[in-house]
């Protein structure tokens, strides 16, 4: 964390388990309130899910606070820092799932696939036996990728049970039981992906710990199998090596991201994980 940047934003997310996200959800609004944070921080039965913004202490304090709940010693958080605000306001919501797949009861906590290092990401990934896939949404994709990485074409994460259930009935009539390598942004939608995916019977399941955000973090660049940007939620659009500003702007009427010296044609709907 950089103490002396004027907005520092932790990305951070846990599966716990919380019989009464309610009531941890007004403790947060209180806490963020008076700390003067700003972001969006999600609550559910499952766990925790956000991105906030503040000072370095602001931001600091409320993590503790996040680690001090019930399961979430282990809470995983992404550090970066902007010039300005990032978010225009705080917001604490509970919801059915943290990270919204639709897929019935999953077990992420105790239930997901190995979680893999970048070097040794980097090694699956290059057997070309291993599938990879790419859990997030097409517009994310189209910013940049793994090579390699199957693209299911969803527009939403909720979209992902019904072409993985198609995509894994594709393998069963090649007689195939491959590897799967898994990836999302910052690791939370692969922890219920790759849960839904070994209840579907698959065994050799891996993901990148921490996201495409570590990887671009830890990763040098004359080693990386990252092809483009990473799409991030918040102001900075897209994200380089080293997390540095990517070369993507996104339209302020349908919240799509292009390339700054492209040509965009405005869609209808605004991007959702």
């Amino acid at each position: 964390m950089d103490e002396t940047a004027p907005y520092t934003i932790a990305a951070l997310y846990r599966f716990a388990a919380f019989p009464d996200p309610q009531g941890l959800a007004a403790d947060l609004r209180a806490l963020a309130a008076e700390l003067g944070t700003c972001g969006t921080l999600i609550l559910a039965r499952e766990g925790i899910n956000g991105t906030v913004a503040g000072s370095a202490q602001a931001v600091a304090a409320l993590v503790a606070h996040i680690r001090a709940l019930p399961g979430c010693a282990g809470l995983d958080v992404k550090y970066a820092v902007a010039p300005q605000a990032p978010f225009a306001r705080m917001k604490v919501k509970v919801k059915a799932e943290i990270v919204t797949l639709g897929a019935g009861d999953l077990d992420p906590a105790n239930g997901a696939g190995a979680y893999l290092d970048p070097a040794a990401w980097n090694a699956l990934i290059a057997d070309p036996d291993t599938v990879v896939i790419d859990t997030r949404n097409a517009y994310e994709v189209a910013c940049g990728t793994f090579e390699r990485a199957i693209d299911p074409g969803t527009g939403a994460f909720r979209d992902f049970p019904a072409w993985f259930d198609d995509f894994a009935q594709k393998l069963r009539d090649e007689g195939r039981a491959p590897k799967i390598a898994m990836f999302c942004t910052g690791g939370i939608r692969c922890e219920k992906s790759t849960a839904l995916v070994k209840s579907r019977g698959f065994d050799e399941v891996y993901h990148l710990r921490g996201g495409i955000l570590r990887y671009l973090e830890e990763m040098p660049e004359a080693q990386s199998r990252w092809q483009g940007d990473c799409y991030v939620f918040d102001e900075r659009i897209a994200v380089g090596h080293g997390l540095k500003p990517g070369v993507h702007t996104a339209c302020r009427a349908c919240g799509q991201p292009y390339p700054r010296d492209a040509d965009h044609i405005c869609g209808a709907a605004s991007p959702a994980m």
